[in-house]
Formats: C-alpha cells, sequence, structure tokens
C-alpha cells in the first residue's frame, strides 16, 4: 500500500471541507490536505498533478473525497470527465465518494463506477477514514454488498 502524503477534499460546502480537514489532521497530522469548493477547478488541479509528464509527485494526492450534489459538475460528471483523462495516472488515486445522500441508487452508481473506491455518508470520522483507506474496493463491496441494491 502507498503511504497517505496527500488527501483531496471536493466539496461545494465550507463548513464539511472545514470539519473533514480537522479530521484528517486528527487521523494524522503529516497527512497534507488539498481542499476545492468548486469540482471544475479540483478537475484542472488533477490533469496537472496526475498528468504522466509531472514528476512532481508531492502534489498528488493519494485520497480524494468527492461530493456527489455539487453546481456545474456533481460528483459522477466529475468521475466521468476523469476518467476520460487518458494521460493521467489515476491508478494510485483512491477515490471515496462523502456524500449526504443515502440514495441506494447513488451508492450504486458510485460503487459501479471504475474510478470509485467507496461511498460513505457524512460526517467524515476518524474511524470511517482509517476503514476507507485500509480497505480495498473489494473488500468494501463483499462487506457492503452494495450490489445488492438493483
Amino acid at each position: 500500500m502507498i503511504p497517505i502524503r496527500n488527501i483531496m477534499l471536493v466539496d461545494d460546502n465550507k463548513i464539511d471541507l472545514f470539519v473533514n480537514k480537522k479530521v484528517i489532521e486528527t487521523y494524522d497530522k503529516k497527512i497534507r490536505v488539498i481542499h476545492f469548493e468548486r469540482a471544475l477547478s479540483a478537475l484542472e488541479y488533477l490533469k496537472i498533478s496526475l498528468h504522466e509528464k509531472n514528476l512532481n509527485y508531492t502534489t498528488r494526492p493519494n485520497v480524494m473525497f468527492l461530493d456527489i450534489n455539487m453546481p456545474q459538475c456533481n460528483g459522477f460528471e466529475f468521475l466521468d470527465a476523469l476518467e476520460k483523462q487518458g494521460s493521467l495516472e489515476v491508478e494510485n488515486l483512491r477515490i471515496i465518494m462523502l456524500s449526504s445522500s443515502s440514495s441506494p441508487d447513488d451508492i450504486y452508481k458510485a460503487l459501479r463506477h471504475p474510478l470509485c473506491s467507496g461511498y460513505i455518508n457524512k460526517a467524515l470520522t476518524v474511524e470511517k477514514l482509517h476503514e476507507m483507506i485500509n480497505i480495498d474496493k473489494k473488500e468494501y463491496l463483499t462487506k457492503y454488498d452494495f450490489l445488492n441494491f438493483k
């Protein structure tokens, strides 16, 4: 497992960003938190930091917590846009949906997306953070069996 150095938060809610940053700092003060209120700005950042020609690994996020319901570009549109960027090195980026939605449709759609590694309901806690960082997608799907929603 790659050590977690950078966590990226993408959420249009400033309070959620603040709280989530504090949770991450409680979990590990050495982790750098990069946060964006606008999904399109986050996508532009990833286009630069994850580009195959960018050798500056200190700016690359290892984990991203992505909200679903955001203006301009929701979490699913974000994942689709990121997937279309063929020159990005996304294999070492664990993307986890962090949403207030408990809709089975949202959960199912997120976990069926090839770039999504997990789904948790807000609020982020140290326990949830630890679990999402240390569990792989197959274990997560087996544990929660979200594929049986459909």
